[in-house]
């Protein structure tokens, strides 16, 4: 078994339809998928707002690599261009967390880092992934809702409903 909990984004072009496209593309193997929220850019770079949220996905044969090959194949087809850190892009698939049969799968390798470094920080990743998985834990972090919490009452300040997927 191999479940995968994936942050996907958005904030150039179509951004429904690339979230929507990536979910379509994850369909296969798709759990489940959490509502969107539009959120303030994060990291410092000057663009447009985003549309965030949180899918969870499951599949015996993948592996967290796999994960990571599928999202990125679903940015290259939604025309995504890497050319600023934290920049605009079409569409945006993180691997968050991937758990195996032997339990939650830890990567330092620079292409995949696991859990995603930043999460704990990340409303826009803990308020939709909460929303999808209520009892949800990141591995060595901790319950996601108290992750939440610990971030203060103003975290999700910012954070608007956005379109169904």
């Amino acid at each position: 078994m191999s479940r995968a909990v994936l942050s996907l984004g958005s904030n150039l072009g179509d951004r429904v339809a690339h979230l929507r496209a990536a979910v379509a593309g994850f369909a296969d193997v798709l759990v489940g998928v959490s509502p969107v929220y539009e959120t303030a850019p994060w990291g410092g770079v000057d663009q447009d707002d985003f549309l965030n949220a949180v899918i969870v996905v499951d599949d015996p044969g993948a592996d967290a690599w796999e994960w990571l090959r599928r999202g990125q194949a679903l940015e290259d087809a939604s025309g995504r261009v890497r050319e600023v850190r934290w920049g605009p892009r079409t569409l945006d698939v993180d691997v968050v967390t991937v758990t195996g049969d032997d339990g939650p799968v830890e990567s330092d390798h620079p292409d995949l880092l696991l859990p995603h470094p930043g999460t704990p920080e990340r409303a826009t990743v803990l308020r939709p992934w909460l929303d999808v998985d209520p009892d949800a834990v990141l591995p060595g972090h901790g319950p996601v809702a108290v992750l939440l919490t610990a971030l203060g009452a103003d975290a999700e300040d910012g954070m608007r409903p956005g379109p169904a997927l």
